[in-house]
């Protein structure tokens, strides 16, 4: 998403460079730019990626590597253009698929337990006490430790970061929670949820009722070029009065400056930090990373910034303005008790306690969204090309639950991670269930279910990178 006008701030400058993404993510070419491609036959079964390339380059493939006639493909792959694209562990299996590969979603739906659909609401009463008393027993360590570690020390500093990155992990757990009450994916009693939701999504300053919207839209335009709610790749042919500044210059320029080697540390570097740290922010305030049609928006008001292209897609429409504005209030209330915080104990006090934590969730948060829709061999549609089954099944699965050698980390996260495509098909299920969805995905749609195995640190880097 190309950001405007030019003259907004330098952070909003600098938020905008986390929408770059278009060198790992590549956009589905429109027919009339479809040339110099090669059928890559992955979907139905793996070929050799040496023999591939060779077969580019005019060689021949390793007699070792030929399969029977009886084992080729069923049926070909999808025509890509190979140039500039690295495999990530998928090995270009997302750009193998072709849209006939898709099934529609009623056929996905019968599959899945009908159970699956089921909240429960005493599971998730369950699920939440969980995380309620973790993250209430990090805090009340936090606090003993006042008095023994002054924050306003910098001495202090290394024990109050691990405090922040300890106690923000845990507390991931209750943003997750906080997400299915959005979904509606808590409990039957929509009270209820609706109570759980706003409190948890208030606490961590992010407007209910407008992030449930946002959200919603973000699922069913997965992976938009136009549409997308997040991570959309700049669009290189978007017109350059469109764009604050054009990312994929601003990386070249850094690659030229400092060498291929050094200048892809530098960027990635620069990434991680405008992602993890700004992005979720921006995001909010500004509607970062997201596609250009609705114009720059901003979750705590309802109106779009700016001129969006399709005005019936604007993100806020109708009684959606005024639950924003309900949302507001929730979101002000505990702005202002952390202001007042930090009036009466100081600002070192409230960030080590509440700001630390608050800005390892948002990090947390803009890994999983990141990495669940974004990689170098993963596509994004243009309208044209896109379908909801599609998208959905263009999310990726990845291993979370080896990010520790207990899982603790994606139990603490309810999962999120790991199964992220079934939740991305059918967000009602809540995360307690989207296991078994998974396994039925995987069952039924070995083809097209998308498991990227690296591991997730160095998926990140990669992602970075671009």
């Amino acid at each position: 998403m190309a950001f405007h006008p030019k003259s907004i701030t330098a952070f909003l400058a600098a938020a905008a460079a986390c929408n770059y993404a278009s060198a790992f993510a590549p956009a589905s070419r429109s027919a009339s730019a479809r040339q110099d491609l090669t059928r890559v036959n992955i979907a139905t079964g793996l070929p050799n990626v040496n023999d591939m390339f060779s077969g580019l380059t005019g060689g021949n493939p390793s007699p070792n590597n030929i399969e029977p006639e009886e084992q080729k493909p069923e049926r070909p792959g999808a025509l890509i253009d190979l140039d500039g694209i690295a495999f990530s562990g998928l090995k270009g299996k997302a750009l193998s698929l072709k849209a006939s590969d898709f099934p529609d979603s009623g056929t996905v739906r019968k599959v899945i337990p009908a159970d699956c659909f089921e909240p429960e609401t005493a599971k998730s009463l369950g699920y939440l006490s969980v995380s309620v008393v973790g993250t209430a027993l990090c805090t009340a360590f936090g606090f003993a430790a006042l008095p023994l570690l002054d924050p306003a020390n910098l001495l202090t500093l290394p024990f109050w970061l691990a405090y922040s990155a300890v106690t923000g992990t845990v507390a991931m757990g209750l943003w997750v929670l906080a997400h299915e009450c959005g979904h509606g994916a808590f409990s039957k009693d929509k009270k209820l949820q609706d109570i759980v939701g706003y409190t948890l999504h208030s606490l961590f300053l992010v407007p209910y009722y407008s992030w449930q919207r946002s959200h919603a839209v973000h699922h069913r335009y997965t992976n938009h070029m136009e549409l997308g709610e997040t991570h959309v790749p700049e669009d290189s042919a978007l017109p350059a009065e469109e764009k604050l500044y054009d990312a994929l210059e601003v990386r070249k320029a850094i690659l030229d400056k400092f060498g291929d080697e050094q200048g892809i540390k530098i960027w990635g570097g620069i990434q991680s930090v405008l992602h993890l740290i700004i992005g979720w922010p921006a995001y909010l305030l500004i509607g970062a990373t997201g596609g250009p049609d609705r114009g720059m928006t901003n979750h705590y008001w309802p109106n779009p910034l700016t001129e969006p292209k399709q005005p019936k897609k604007e993100l806020f429409p109708g009684n959606w303005k005024e639950k924003v504005y309900k949302s507001d209030i929730g979101v002000a209330f505990v702005a202002a008790g952390a202001l007042a915080w930090a009036a009466c104990n100081g600002v070192p006090e409230m960030m080590a306690i509440y700001g630390g934590p608050l800005i390892v969730v948002n990090a947390w948060l803009v890994l999983y969204t990141w990495l669940q829709h974004t990689d170098v061999d993963v596509p994004h549609f243009t309208d044209e090309d896109h379908n909801f089954v599609r998208g959905a099944f263009n999310t990726i699965d990845r291993p979370y639950d080896k990010l520790d050698p207990w899982g603790a980390i994606d139990f603490l996260h309810h999962k999120i991670g790991t199964t992220h495509v079934a939740h991305h098909f059918d967000s009602t299920i809540p995360h307690y269930k989207a296991q078994v969805a998974t396994d039925a995905i995987i069952e039924n749609f070995p083809d097209i279910y998308l498991y990227e195995p690296t591991p997730i640190p160095e998926a990140l880097w990669r992602v970075c990178k671009g």
